[in-house]
């Protein structure tokens, strides 16, 4: 659903933004870079970056591995920093802060595979920072703790490091308490710290999550807060892409709900990240929405309908099982019915399009009705051609369009025609063969079959 930008306090101290995104995700088994793989229409490290930019970061610097042209395109016009070799988290940082000079506010490091932190929660830590601690980091308590690096907190809630989970010992797993790799960080101390890590661990990596450790033992303070863990998702394989497409999707409904949609079975309707509802919208159950799907006031979608690309006005009625494809333009009041696929094509207001008919590269005039099994046929092989049908006119059920071709307004098509000159204003057109009739034929056949079984 679309958002309006949060007025968040801007008291807080300038800050940037380092984006991890080197990881070539090989848990995803993928040819693809794991930070573009998509949800709800979407490549992940899109939604990390458009929540960053609600809090108007100074500067957005993208840590990507060699050869990751798609990324470098996909997250611009974000700055980019090379990790030539994966050498760690530490390393990847100290890639970045090679383009971001002397810069002395705030440092918030991010995952580019953590699609789902809030503005919010990216602000809150911020301001954690501020409050004159060197590093800040988010923790959560995941259900399964598993893998995750432990925060190792003091009595006084101070946090002392963070120990990766291969170098801890088995007291320290217990610790509920898990990095989720999301930190901010006093940008003038951060170049001096991340000079400071070794490499002396169970990967052979320059850990990010060893400057806690280096910032306390040269005196500075390090806290932490806790976060949501919907929100800490990080995702690695086929699996966590899943779950977090499942919890955007819960948001994106629950977003449609409080903005005034009825959906029936909510947890039946998918989402794409961009979709538009009115008010008094109402979904049916098993709706599959698209990218680029802008719906008015008062729309029914039915059942088992796919919808892309497509902008709806108020009070139409679509489905159940429609099928709107790119470029579709449904007028105010007019009807798709069960099995129409739309592409490309503007309806008028109250046109009428009720059932297994195929309506592409066309225009539909005002209060048109088009009967069953219309097809325009828009394609010859070589090129697309565009049907026009005027306002009031009439298509007879199972006629075949043969585009280019124009119905006039108030002109009526007599079913079962192949329509492919334009048809006048107010005329009937038709074409059919002549009906033939031979009386007493279909009794005669009737008698000569039964007498051939009994021979």
């Amino acid at each position: 659903m679309t958002k309006k930008k949060h007025n968040h306090n801007h008291s807080q101290k300038p800050f940037a933004a380092i984006v991890l995104a080197a990881g070539r995700g090989t848990r995803m088994k993928s040819d693809m870079p794991k930070v573009l793989h998509p949800i709800a229409g979407r490549a992940m490290i899109s939604y990390l970056l458009a929540s960053v930019d609600e809090l108007s970061p100074s500067r957005t610097i993208v840590v990507v591995g060699p050869d990751m042209d798609v990324v470098k395109q996909t997250v611009a016009p974000a700055s980019i920093a090379v990790q030539e070799q994966p050498l760690g988290t530490g390393n990847a940082v100290a890639c970045a802060l090679q383009k971001l000079g002397d810069f002395d506010g705030n440092v918030l490091i991010l995952f580019g595979a953590d699609p789902l932190i809030r503005p919010e929660t990216m602000h809150d830590l911020l301001d954690k920072r501020d409050a004159s601690h060197a590093v800040a980091v988010l923790g959560f308590r995941p259900d399964d703790a598993g893998a995750y690096g432990r925060l190792l907190v003091d009595d006084h809630g101070r946090l002392d490091a963070i120990v990766e989970a291969k170098d801890a010992t088995p007291e320290q797993l217990r610790i509920p308490y898990c990095n989720s790799g999301v930190m901010a960080v006093d940008g003038a101390l951060l170049p001096e710290l991340i000079a400071k890590l070794k490499n002396d661990n169970a990967k052979s990596e320059y850990y990010l999550t060893d400057i806690i450790a280096l910032a306390r033992a040269s005196g500075h303070s390090c806290t932490w807060m806790e976060g949501d863990a919907n929100e800490l998702i990080g995702v690695d394989s086929r699996h966590d892409l899943a779950l977090t497409e499942g919890l955007l999707q819960t948001r994106l409904r629950e977003n449609a709900m409080m903005n005034g949609a009825t959906l029936i079975a909510p947890e039946t309707v998918y989402f794409s990240f961009d979709t538009e509802l009115g008010r008094d919208v109402v979904i049916e159950p098993h709706v599959v929405f698209g990218s680029g799907v802008k719906i008015a006031d008062g729309v029914t979608v039915k059942s088992f309908s796919h919808i892309e690309g497509a902008t709806i006005e108020n009070g139409a009625t679509i489905g159940p099982y429609a099928r709107l494809r790119p470029g579709a333009d449904i007028g105010v009041n007019s009807k798709i019915g069960n099995f129409v696929e739309i592409k490309n094509a503007r309806l008028d207001k109250g046109a009428k399009v009720s059932h297994l008919s195929y309506i592409g590269d066309a225009f539909i005039g005002t209060n048109a009705n088009i009967g069953a099994g219309t097809i325009t046929c828009n394609y010859d092989g070589f090129s697309k051609s565009k049907t026009t049908i005027g306002a009031g006119a009439f298509i007879g059920s199972n006629t075949a369009l043969v585009a280019p071709v124009s119905v006039g307004d108030g002109a009526i098509v007599g079913a079962g025609s192949v329509i492919s000159k334009n048809v006048d204003r107010d005329a009937l057109a038709v074409t059919r063969a002549q009906q033939k009739q031979v009386s007493g034929w279909a009794e005669k056949f009737r008698d000569k079959q039964t007498k051939q079984k009994k021979d």
